[in-house]
């Protein structure tokens, strides 16, 4: 009876499982709630419209476009390289390097070394503020080498046309660069001329009568030290004679920071022609380097370009005639030693346009240097040193007159400006 119950139990329970009306109408309540009616209608058949709120905004129905129009849309996304128009409308166009291309090497290979760039007149320039002095100057580009295009938007459009671009990979630019850390762009340009460049106004303004002659200069550090030197006193020009370095070197070139489109720079003169290059009525002064009394002969050596100030000569004014004759070459007489007066660096020496030159440090001044300065009535410049400290730096000594000529023509300028308003 038990087991008969049981099984009419089991009989009596439902196949499918019972939906609660109450729980289906609780949840259409709940996504009733959840939607946003736009439009209310009543039983009366009223319909009133629900304003929406100021965060949502209805979307408003576009009409479809014919298919001659959606031809003519302009595409939705537009890169960054397409929002500077003015250099894409200016025609300009970049060739972009694939492996194995040698133009970047075989470039290199011609602007580094000085008996190509004399032969081909072309100059190598790193770096973007350089190459933009550059071209503010006047130089003419030839070829430009650059990782990122960023990097030619940068300068002036109308300074590129004519101008290969040649975009290559950093990696190869690094292996060419001298600096410690590439900018990421060169640039080949033509052989500047300095009668052909303009240098900025404010250089101009401020000129001195005032000019550096660097006589066998051989360092690279050095001349590029001396020639950002001379254009901050503001010498009105530079002259290198025959022997000293290529100032187009790319370690002259990075240690004058720009001086080279800011000063003119006339390199390899012959001391036959240098006077011609010299104002009316310039005085040339020495830098005095080996002492008190330094005196230079001629050498036989071709490398030293016929002279060298032989520094076993630096003596004191009161050796005797005999110990000097001693001390020059077999041959050699004392008429044709120039005879300078020596003066201190810090007396009055800028009464007249001056000229200051500068020699090595290995080699010091030359002989020709010294009879210039004497048939022009110059003088040797002194910088006193403590007795048993070698000579100065020449970058250093030619900071030091220079900044002192400076200084000296601004005081007899104030001196001038001064007396005028008293009478």
């Amino acid at each position: 009876m038990a087991a008969w119950v049981k099984g009419l139990g089991w009989v009596t329970r439902p196949l499918l499982s019972v939906v609660r009306t109450w729980d289906l109408d609780a949840r259409r309540w709940v996504r009733a709630l959840r939607r946003s009616p736009v439009r209310v209608v009543f039983p009366s058949g009223q319909a009133v419209g629900r304003k929406p709120g100021p965060e949502k905004q209805p979307r408003r129905a576009t009409p479809e476009a014919s298919p001659h129009e959606q031809r003519q849309k302009p595409p939705l996304q537009v890169s960054a390289s397409q929002t500077s128009c003015a250099w894409e409308e200016s025609g300009l166009r970049y060739d972009k390097a694939l492996p194995g291309d040698r133009r970047l090497s075989s470039v290199m290979t011609i602007v580094k070394s000085r008996p190509f760039r004399e032969k081909q007149g072309k100059i190598l320039l790193e770096g973007r503020r350089l190459i933009a002095d550059a071209l503010k100057a006047g130089a003419v580009p030839k070829v430009f080498f650059f990782s990122r295009l960023e990097y030619i938007k940068e300068l002036p459009i109308d300074k590129l046309k004519g101008v290969s671009l040649i975009k290559v990979k950093f990696e190869d630019i690094k292996d060419w660069s001298d600096l410690v850390t590439p900018q990421g762009i060169m640039g080949i340009f033509a052989k500047p001329d300095h009668v052909k460049m303009t240098y900025p106004e404010t250089q101009l303004r401020h000129l001195l009568p005032l000019l550096l002659i660097c006589d066998n200069l051989r360092d690279p550090g050095n001349l590029g030290t001396i020639l950002r030197s001379a254009a901050g006193a503001g010498c009105s020009k530079v002259l290198l004679t025959k022997g000293c370095v290529d100032p187009w070197e790319p370690k002259v070139l990075r240690a004058a920071m720009g001086a080279h489109f800011q000063v003119p720079i006339i390199n390899n003169l012959d001391w036959e022609t240098l006077p011609n290059y010299l104002p009316t009525d310039t005085r040339v002064y020495v830098a005095d380097n080996c002492g008190l009394y330094a005196q230079a002969q001629m050498s036989d050596k071709a490398s030293d370009h016929g002279w060298v100030c032989d520094r076993r000569l630096s003596k004191l004014h009161k050796y005797e005639k005999e110990e000097e004759e001693e001390d020059l070459e077999p041959g050699a007489s004392k008429a044709w030693l120039p005879e300078l007066e020596v003066q201190s660096y810090d007396l009055d020496w800028t009464e007249a346009p001056a000229a200051v030159v500068i020699g090595g440090e290995t080699h010091g001044v030359s002989l020709e240097s010294l009879q210039l300065a004497e048939s022009t009535g110059g003088k040797r410049l002194l910088i006193p040193v403590v007795p048993g400290v070698d000579s100065l730096n020449s970058a250093m000594a030619a900071s030091i007159l220079l900044f002192e000529g400076r200084r000296q023509l601004r005081v007899r300028a104030e001196h001038l400006s001064r007396d005028r308003c008293y009478h």
